[in-house]
């Protein structure tokens, strides 16, 4: 039996005949940039999540850095943040000009250790960004109270996190800014790259929306106004038709082309109504995953502070290389989420950590291996990687 790591090519083959005819569709519309199919995504992502603004955006590298940008966040300020996490979390916030700060995670979910926060906050921090890694909730009642008592901004990275949930609340239904990644490996996942941002705040979503359609017209000049104080009267009381909008060539901020087109948006709102089915597949097949080797190797924990969409399901092991290696010679494939943590990658040295500053992160990008976990894998693989792994310890 071979079990690929995953396979986008089940879900393909299972949607086929809808996706198809929609995409179609699209390349014969000639709305390839917004139109409705992007609409009817944005509105179709409110109702399930509950909130009240989403602003879809190219991908989600470029939602945390707008959202970072809307947030005020600037040049030379601090953000806080975990080291265990995609390069993305931390890069978005050094490409606006601030400076990672990094501090250790829990070693019961990986997720950043909001007791240590306060600790590290300095008066030039400015933001907080949260991981929710692999789908599990941050402790973000703690994180909040933490930010509103430092006046500090929170911009919530749950590219892993669509559908998971805080006290019933799913995660981005929020006061905050909260970014996600429709890279096709998602739970949710396009036909190429995707993202969005998510908020409840009015003020912060013109911002961020001019942000993402560098900073023009009457949007930008509104978010221009939040920002600065300085009011444009003549775009507040422009006319425009139907046809041709003369201010769409005046721009009142350094922005970002960062839009969600039509095919990737065609293709998500088909999916959505498909999200909650497949993260059910992914808890049940964790549920085998739990049941099979809890007495063997160090299994994830059950969250804290909600519920998880699985979207990896990290063991932990001392013997990593050697667990990956033996998985592969029985044609299991695995993921190795993260092999380096973030304090220690070399684009950060300028930051100027060392090894054993952040123990539990560094101990846990040693330890972790990332098995198959996609909605479509049958009961009879998820039992055949149970006794890959349950062979290897006992061997």
């Amino acid at each position: 039996m071979t079990i690929p790591f995953l396979d986008l090519k089940r879900q393909y083959k299972a949607l086929m005949d809808e996706i198809e005819p929609v995409i179609i569709d699209v390349s014969r519309s000639g709305a390839y940039i917004g139109g409705n199919y992007v609409k009817d995504f944005e509105d179709n992502m409110k109702d399930y999540l509950d909130v009240k603004h989403i602003i879809p955006c190219a991908n989600g590298t470029d939602a945390l850095m707008v959202a970072l940008r809307a947030g005020g966040i600037n040049p030379g300020d601090e953000v806080i943040t975990t080291p265990f996490t995609f390069f993305a979390s931390a890069e978005a916030i050094a490409a606006v000009g601030a400076v990672p700060v990094f501090i250790d995670i829990r070693d019961s979910d990986y997720n950043i250790n909001a007791g240590k926060i306060e600790s590290a906050i300095t008066k030039k921090t400015k933001a907080i960004v949260p991981v929710h890694i692999f789908g599990w909730p941050c402790d973000m009642d703690l994180i909040n109270s933490i930010a509103k008592k430092h006046d500090l901004m929170v911009v919530e990275d749950a590219a892993q996190a669509i559908g998971s949930e805080i006290n019933g609340i799913k995660i981005g239904n929020s006061d905050n800014l909260v970014c996600f990644s429709f890279y096709p490996t998602k739970n949710l996942g396009a036909f190429g790259d995707a993202g969005m941002i998510t908020t409840n705040d009015d003020e912060l979503a013109i911002i961020a929306r001019a942000f993402c359609t560098h900073g023009m017209a009457k949007n930008g000049a509104k978010a221009r106004e939040f920002l600065t104080g300085v009011a444009d009267k003549t775009a507040m009381e422009s006319k425009c038709d139907a046809l041709y909008d003369p201010y769409k060539y005046y721009n009142y901020l350094i922005g970002y082309n960062s839009r969600l087109d039509a095919v990737q948006a065609a293709v998500l709102n088909l999916k959505l109504k498909y999200l909650d089915c497949y993260n059910a597949a992914r808890q049940k097949i964790a549920a085998l995953y739990d049941e099979g080797l809890k007495d063997i190797v160090k299994i994830p924990m059950v969250s804290e502070f909600g519920t998880t969409c699985y979207h990896q399901y990290a063991i932990c092991t001392e013997k990593k290389d050697e667990l990956c290696a033996f998985l592969a010679s029985k044609n299991i494939g695995t993921g190795a989420f993260y092999p380096v943590p973030l304090h220690l990658q070399k684009a950060f040295d300028y930051l100027g950590y060392s090894e054993g500053d952040l123990p539990i992160a560094e101990m846990i990008c040693k330890q972790t291996v990332c098995l198959p976990i996609f909605p479509e894998m049958t009961d009879d693989e998820v039992n055949y990687v149970i006794q890959g792994v349950s062979d290897f310890f006992k061997a």
